[in-house]
């Protein structure tokens, strides 16, 4: 018996003859069929990857446009169209907590063609949609994480808070009175209050909305009260003193509001919640094409003009590789999801 390697690591096995056997002239022809049929099946492979792009690609963003999410597509669809050749355009399909866009491209063709960028939200889509159409884990290939950063809790200035445990007493004692919005369920502004609320026990009423410009215009507007906003959006009015800002989530003070403290020494308790945003494909993309993406990103993420691009707009680049994103992916949706479980929180309320 000897074998031939089949390009997929699949063995072909063929029963050798006798030497002098005459059935090996008949062999000939069927090994010469093995070789053609194993050089062709890795044409297709290795010409999508010298080939693409050779159309526009898509990039979705399920969220409403002028968000944190809107910041980074538009940032990588320019770089990557600069080093790429074709056109990368950034489309916008908002709804169910970033769900439709992300179905979407779970089932769009796997050619490289349809992209997602998407975030911390696909963590918590599971358990806040036990209906989910699509596996986040399993029908969408992580590309590249691309940027992360925290939320700022901010108030109207409106109301008569001026630091984080003032907001906490008045929240005590006035049960869901005061409202926040948010991106919609599962996302970073929504988990961000899911989680003050279980280590304080104040109660906040929640508003989902489609994106975070709304929340946001309406937060200004002082419809709502209090805001868990990404830091590139509310920066901005921060500085102007359109909203007050009492906490960042995250583990550290921002370099660029190195005066507001975080929820952990606001209030002296174990808080942090850090949203971050990736690029990914559907499942099934060649690797060939995957790894072509990869290394464009990652080029892209490295220019100085894109780091300084991303971090004047309150966030900071990640980068790493494929398999970096795919465990952040894997632990924040562990992680999150006992969150939600303990907060009860739901989409029906």
């Amino acid at each position: 018996m000897y074998k031939t390697r089949h390009p997929q690591d699949a063995i072909v096995a063929v029963a050798a003859p006798p030497e002098h056997n005459r059935g090996t002239t008949m062999l000939r022809p069927l090994l010469a069929s093995l070789h053609i049929a194993a050089a062709v099946a890795i044409l297709p492979a290795t010409a999508n990857a010298q080939s693409y792009p050779s159309k526009p690609v898509r990039i979705i963003v399920p969220a409403a446009a002028g968000g944190t999410s809107d910041i980074v597509a538009r940032l990588l669809a320019m770089k990557l169209q600069e080093s790429m050749g074709k056109p990368f355009i950034v489309e916008y399909k908002a709804g169910a907590g970033t769900n439709l866009g992300s179905d979407y491209v779970a089932k769009a063709a796997p050619d490289g063609y349809t992209l997602l960028l998407n975030g911390i939200s696909m963590a918590t889509s599971q358990v806040l949609y036990p209906d989910l159409p699509y596996n986040p884990l399993k029908d969408l290939t992580p590309i590249i994480e691309a940027a992360a950063m925290s939320n700022v809790i901010t108030v109207n200035p409106q109301l008569p808070v001026h630091n984080l445990k003032e907001l906490i007493a008045l929240a005590k004692k006035n049960p869901g009175k005061y409202n926040y919005g948010s991106p919609g369920f599962g996302s970073s502004a929504s988990l961000s209050g899911q989680l003050l609320e279980m280590k304080t026990g104040a109660k906040l009423t929640h508003v989902a909305y489609q994106g975070n410009a709304q929340a946001t215009n309406d937060h200004l507007a002082g419809l709502l009260e209090v805001g868990f906003v990404n830091l590139p959006v509310a920066l901005p009015f921060v500085k102007s003193g359109k909203l007050r800002p009492l906490a960042v989530t995250s583990s550290t003070r921002s370099s660029l509001l190195p005066d507001v403290p975080t929820v952990a020494e606001a209030l002296n308790i174990d808080y942090e919640l850090t949203g971050w945003f990736g690029l990914l494909a559907p499942a099934g993309t060649p690797g060939d094409i995957i790894a072509k993406l990869h290394k464009a990103s990652a080029q892209a993420l490295a220019d100085p003009s894109s780091r300084e691009t991303i971090m004047n707009a309150g966030a900071e680049v990640v980068g790493g590789s494929s398999a970096d994103f795919a465990r952040t992916l894997r632990v924040d949706t562990e992680r999150l999801t006992e969150l939600v479980k303990q907060s009860g929180a739901s989409v029906n309320k």
